[in-house]
């Protein structure tokens, strides 16, 4: 399972970020001419066995927001922009780079940052560190976010232990098309 997994993730990451390239760099142009500040930005996450990697997305807050998860961030922080590109998962296609590099994974948990210790903790407890962090995944399908730290690790958890190559195809379609019109 974790070879085809594997080759899954670079085939689909690699064509995805050949179609999808001309948005991310409209999207990175329209950032460079409505805020100050880079459009692209990493961000220290915790990645697979607990090992810290850089995350790339595309900028949606402004410059100099503090470095929070997002259920923590000032409403205020995100920009107009921003807020259009989150809307349609465009902040989150630098990932696709993750992906080809081995860091990530396009579904299984959502990375956190390194200073949400209590998920970190359930995580590891739960078997979950031991996944590649993923672009989407089982909980962002279910709309549960980070600041249930207990339920995201459970629901976590339970992706691994169902994780197929069929169920990851279900899991980008519902993140693409909306999980209402797939069966998850």
């Amino acid at each position: 399972m974790k070879a085809a997994k594997r080759a899954f993730d670079l085939v689909v990451a690699a064509l995805l970020l050949v179609v999808t390239s001309p948005v991310l760099l409209l999207a990175m142009l329209v950032i460079r001419a409505s805020s100050p500040g880079p459009a692209l930005f990493s961000q220290i996450r915790v990645g697979q066995n607990g090992v810290l990697f850089r995350c790339h997305k595309v900028r949606t807050m402004y410059h100099g927001t503090p470095s929070l998860p997002s259920h923590e961030a000032p409403e205020n922080s995100v920009t107009v922009i921003g807020k259009a590109l989150r809307k349609f998962k465009i902040d989150e296609l630098p990932q696709l780079w993750n992906v080809l590099k081995g860091e990530m994974s396009l579904v299984g948990p959502r990375p956190c940052l390194p200073t949400q210790t209590v998920l970190i903790e359930l995580r590891k407890r739960l078997g979950v560190l031991s996944a590649l962090p993923g672009i989407t995944g089982l909980a962002q399908i279910r709309d549960i976010d980070m600041s249930d730290p207990k339920l995201c690790a459970e629901t976590d958890a339970a992706y691994l232990q169902t994780a197929s190559i069929g169920f990851d195809l279900r899991i980008l379609l519902g993140t693409i098309i909306g999980p209402e019109q797939v069966q998850i």
